[in-house]
């Protein structure tokens, strides 16, 4: 079984992608899963805060690790396995040590509309308070965009992590996957990632296009929160954010400049 991971962006077509990837009957792929948070559990339980630890190498880790990603899926028969975590770009060295063979893939969005979608859920959710809010229901649009986008926020953790991955000395097994690329030409998009993964290209089917995560979304307080339309296409739209919000993110897409790709990432 080998392991690829998406990661990148909130609101940015992982969903949509891992509901195209999933048609492949050689694939398993869906939303975020618990994984990224066990590693990362582990990682502390391992450190030095336990008394033990002076038994625990980093060789013993890094079986620890790989055993958690390896038997939490132990139960599929898909040659191929594809996690979703945010915080997966922040794990690039680890990766690459566990499972040298695997890819990130990051999904990214001009971050004005990444606010954009963040806000527009909870206006349609008026009745319902969010987990992304910790189901506080004050607040007004500008505390909410400064809640996501800061360094822990929903958008501000995972966008640093990007930027770690982007820079960093792990970033030939990234590929950044541009949404307005995902929806304006999959066809394109996902025969990109099957260059990156070195997997043969498969004929996927952009018209019909399934994914139901509906219960979940109703527990967390956003229904809605991974919707996949059963076309792949854009949507032209305005924005609900006020201009000044709007514009606090405009120049926050670093990937669109090729002077700061160091690394020669691949980006779709």
């Amino acid at each position: 079984m080998r392991f690829h991971f998406i990661s990148g962006l909130p609101r940015s077509g992982s969903t949509l992608l891992a509901a195209l990837l999933r048609q492949n009957p050689r694939f398993h792929a869906g939303m975020s899963s618990p994984v990224a948070g066990m590693v990362a559990a582990l990682l502390g339980d391992m450190s030095g805060r336990n008394e033990y630890s002076v038994f625990i190498d980093d060789a013993k880790r890094q079986r620890v690790l790989r055993g958690v990603v390896e038997n939490f899926y132990a139960d599929l028969s898909n040659p191929v396995v594809f996690d979703t975590n945010r915080a997966w770009c922040a794990r690039m060295g680890a990766l690459r040590a566990m499972l040298p063979q695997s890819r990130v893939i990051a999904c990214v969005r001009d971050m004005p509309w990444v606010i954009d979608s963040v806000e527009r859920l909870v206006q349609r959710n008026a009745f319902q308070p969010s987990s992304i809010f910790h189901y506080a229901t004050g607040g007004t649009v500008y505390s909410r965009a400064d809640g996501v986008a800061n360094g822990e926020g929903l958008v501000g953790y995972p966008y640093n992590a990007l930027k770690e991955a982007f820079f960093g000395e792990h970033a030939g097994n990234l590929m950044l996957l541009q949404y307005e690329t995902l929806v304006g030409n999959p066809r394109a998009a996902l025969a990109a990632v099957y260059d990156f993964i070195g997997e043969p290209v498969f004929e996927h089917d952009f018209e019909r296009v399934e994914y139901d995560a509906s219960a979940f979304d109703r527990k967390a307080g956003t229904p809605g929160l991974h919707d996949v339309r059963p076309r792949v296409g854009a949507v032209q739209r305005d924005t609900v954010l006020p201009p000044d919000v709007f514009r606090r993110f405009e120049n926050d897409a670093f990937w669109r400049n090729p002077e700061l790709n160091r690394r020669d990432v691949r980006i779709v």
